[in-house]
């Protein structure tokens, strides 16, 4: 499934680039901060046990490097530094550690600190699909005294996910497309990752800028 080689994939992230940071978002203002999200109801119950650049755990999947960028827009769209990055997400059958029938289980889950350049890096797996949901990833932006700046989440192109999800192990084809998908009804297109680049054998590399107020 691609896992055998994730550790060869590079953890590159690209220097901000002003001219995308700055892009208009149609609303008559620039660098527009991400789109706030629901939390739930799966986030990480104790996230600085889980510290960690790859949370992949025990599952298994096609792989996924996620290069994180996150700026401050009170400071110009400059990148924020020495802030806390949590990711969580579901593995390939829709499923979350911590809750249901995984309580025992801390997979899919971790932390990061961001560097200088406002950047964090995990290595992880492609995320499956439950119903209702179009395929996502958690994400909350935090200072290192605990408060939250932002919880947002990660869209993926309709054509990425459905090669993934055509592969063994995965269930086939999601119940809920990205435009039928609540959370990102009004927010799509800012959802979206920046880009994603890979393959099901070699695995993905998806790349987001993330902008907090």
């Amino acid at each position: 499934m691609g896992l055998g080689s994730i550790i060869a994939l590079p953890v590159v992230i690209s220097s901000c680039s002003k001219d995308n940071d700055t892009a208009d978002d149609g609303s008559g203002g620039s660098c527009p901060v991400s789109p706030s999200e629901t939390k739930g109801p799966f986030p990480i119950h104790t996230p600085a046990q889980y510290v960690r650049a790859s949370i992949i755990g025990d599952r298994t999947g096609v792989a996924l490097l996620m290069n994180l960028t996150v700026l401050d827009q009170s400071n110009g769209c400059t990148p924020l530094q020495d802030v806390y990055v949590d990711v969580w997400q579901c593995d390939k059958d829709g499923l979350y550690s911590q809750y249901s029938t995984q309580t025992s289980a801390n997979y899919l889950r971790g932390r990061q600190t961001t560097n200088g350049n406002g950047q964090v890096s995990f290595i992880s797996i492609f995320p499956g699909w439950y119903p209702g949901r179009a395929p996502h990833i958690h994400v909350e932006i935090l200072t290192t005294g605990g408060r939250s700046l932002l919880v947002t989440q990660i869209a993926f192109p309709v054509s990425t996910y459905t090669a993934v999800y055509a592969t063994t192990g995965y269930n086939g084809a999601p119940d809920t497309s990205n435009t039928q998908d609540s959370i990102f009804s009004d927010s799509l297109s800012r959802n979206m990752a920046d880009s994603v680049t890979g393959n099901n054998t070699d695995g993905y590399t998806l790349t987001k800028t993330i902008i907090v107020a």
